[in-house]
């Protein structure tokens, strides 16, 4: 799929959209700021004007992969967001929490260059000040879905803390093994078995992690 030629207006948004597609069919180690002009339609130095060079493209790409990311974990962004009445009431308090990672892996799965850029490239500035704080909209997310899960078992501040990362551990971890085509029993499944299996083990790691450590 190409992107559409720039012509005038906003150029910033068009690399953008033009380096979301370069990312998306080539992935981070072939991306190029000469693929991404050509796919705007605008010579090879115009990305010179917004973007100082291939990191400084990547890091805005980063940056909005998490913005659309975090909206989507947290249900305001469509894919995996809205959690079903008859789920709700088999999950009790665990069901938006288990809703969030069902997002997640979504998202992985289904922007796979894009994940891999935020999560496992070297190429994004994090010392970038808007990259820094859309990356923290997702923790933030999973933060307070824990606080309002376990709210009522007195946990400290350091546990809920802990638990939270657990839970972010776990979601993460089953997302890469999934990307990467590890848990290949799982994969095997077919629809919707696949869809039950990931979240019983979504289930199963938000509901086991110990109260303290």
């Amino acid at each position: 799929m190409a992107a559409r030629s720039y012509h005038h207006g906003d150029l910033r948004k068009a690399l953008l959209d033009a380096g979301e597609v370069e990312l998306s069919e080539r992935g981070v180690e072939k991306f190029s700021l000469r693929g991404v002009a050509k796919r705007a339609g605008v010579s090879h130095a115009a990305p010179a004007h917004h973007f100082r060079d291939k990191r400084g493209l990547l890091t805005a790409l980063a940056q909005h992969g998490f913005e659309v990311f975090a909206d989507r974990i947290s249900g305001s962004g469509g894919a995996g967001g809205d959690c079903r009445a008859d789920e709700a009431s088999a999950l009790g308090e665990l069901a938006s929490l288990i809703t969030c990672g069902m997002a997640y892996v979504d998202f992985a799965l289904t922007c796979s260059n894009l994940f891999s850029l935020m999560f496992a490239s070297s190429w994004p500035d994090f010392a970038d000040a808007d990259l820094d704080r859309s990356s923290g909209r997702a923790f933030d997310h999973f933060v307070k879905e824990v606080r309002s899960v376990f709210a009522g078992e007195g946990l400290s501040e350091e546990e809920m803390h802990a638990r939270a990362m657990a839970n972010w551990s776990a979601v993460h971890g089953l997302a890469v093994l999934l990307l990467e085509g590890r848990m290949r029993s799982v994969l095997a499944l077919p629809q919707p078995a696949r869809e039950e299996a990931i979240r019983r083990i979504l289930e199963i790691a938000a509901s086991g992690v110990p109260a303290s450590i």
